[in-house]
């Protein structure tokens, strides 16, 4: 006999699948437990090393240097803002500017990214779409402006201040600027040396996951 399920029973089905399903996507843009180690970073989220690879295979970007520059911009928080300005030093203001997401990408250079590479269905707050964009904006500073694609101090300046800035030298000014390319250099030298010794692993488990 054919038994067919009550709206009740669906409805509670349905509420059970809902759930799982947000707690599935909030748990996967959480940021990583252990973010000053790369290896235990892809190991808790291995689709992250999919994107890492697929924008190096993409744009030469060294997998170390792309999420060196993630930690730096957003810390992996894919909804991140810049934090509002205060009007009379209380206050909640306007930000600073639209930069949001894994690479804190503005509007206008998101827009130009997606015009440029016609890859329109993509999001700030997708890793794999972050670390492209970052690939992306660094082969263009090594076009234009002749950085190394693996001298992730230079890149990181011209990524902040962009190519008209970094031509003019404006970050020569900006002893802040010149620290959050040294910082960003200090990890991706970390990470690059952690990677050594699991990427062959990581290598071997990707097929999973990728």
């Amino acid at each position: 006999m054919f038994y067919w399920p009550s709206m009740k029973q669906i409805s509670l089905t349905s509420l059970i699948f809902i759930v799982l399903a947000v707690a599935i996507i909030g748990c996967s843009n959480n940021p990583p437990k252990q973010p000053g180690n790369l290896c235990m970073v892809f190991q808790e989220k291995p689709k992250w090393y999919g994107g890492a690879v697929a924008a190096q295979k993409n744009w030469g970007l060294p997998v170390a240097v792309g999420m060196a520059f993630v930690y730096r911009e957003s810390s992996y928080v894919s909804d991140a803002k810049p934090p509002r300005g205060k009007l009379l030093w209380v206050i909640p203001w306007r930000r600073p500017s639209s930069a949001y997401g894994f690479a804190q990408a503005t509007d206008d250079a998101w827009d130009d990214y997606k015009k440029q590479t016609r890859r329109f269905f993509v999001e700030r707050d997708d890793l794999r779409d972050a670390l492209d964009f970052i690939g992306w904006y660094n082969d263009r500073s090594h076009r234009q402006l002749g950085i190394a694609k693996n001298d992730s101090y230079n890149l990181y300046l011209a990524y902040y201040v962009g190519p008209t800035g970094y031509s003019r030298g404006v970050w020569k000014q900006q002893p802040a600027v010149q620290s959050y390319a040294r910082r960003v250099v200090e990890r991706e030298q970390r990470y690059r040396k952690q990677l050594i010794g699991c990427e062959k692993k990581l290598k071997r488990s990707r097929r999973w996951f990728f």
